[in-house]
């Protein structure tokens, strides 16, 4: 009898729809109904299109979703819920879970609908696959190449390096972040033995 596979399905390569592009594509602005397409491609072909509809004017707002999965028409709300920012300044949106009753802020497509990532067996995030060696190996990279990512938020088009003449605090941050990373890069034999 053969054996069953041992890949599991990654999150990371699976449709998903969050609430962070929602926001920035303007679909969660209060007293609204929009609806629109979104669309996944990969290497320039596409590979999944929904339907969508957000109803933030309704007493319990909600996405609705419209599409196809196996030529089987598909349709369901996801209600969407708000909470108070920890900040204590306006509020955060967020799913809740069809299947698992759980807010959350990404929906998963695994099987034909997007619920949340407890509500699928068998899946992981990709790093979760990595073995010890593969990780320390990502830890090194990252620490010599993290600091590219650093210097992307420096040089953003809107990113503003002073206020009234003064460094603002995000700059002094990433500036210092800069700087240690620089100090923490140790090449020794003990951190690349396992390059050989």
């Amino acid at each position: 009898m053969p054996r069953h596979s041992s890949f599991p399905t990654l999150f990371n390569d699976v449709l998903n729809i969050s609430i962070s592009n929602l926001k920035q594509w303007e679909y969660l602005k209060t007293e609204q109904r929009k609806s629109g397409t979104i669309t996944w491609s990969r290497n320039c072909n596409m590979t999944g299109r929904i339907n969508i509809m957000v109803n933030t004017y309704a007493e319990s707002p909600y996405l609705e979703l419209d599409y196809k999965s196996r030529d089987k028409p598909i349709n369901y709300k996801v209600l969407l819920v708000t909470v108070p920012s920890n900040i204590g300044k306006g509020k955060v949106w967020y799913f809740l879970c069809p299947a698992t009753n759980k807010l959350c802020r990404i929906l998963y497509s695994v099987g034909g609908r997007f619920l949340h990532r407890e509500a699928f067996t068998g899946c992981m995030y990709e790093s979760q696959t990595y073995s010890k060696k593969n990780r320390r190996l990502f830890k090194m990279y990252e620490k010599a190449f993290g600091s590219d990512k650093l210097y992307e938020q420096l040089y953003e088009k809107h990113f503003k390096k002073t206020y009234a003449g003064k460094p603002t605090k995000i700059y002094m941050k990433l500036m210092n972040k800069i700087v240690e990373e620089g100090k923490s890069i140790a090449y020794s034999e003990k951190e690349l033995w396992f390059l050989a």
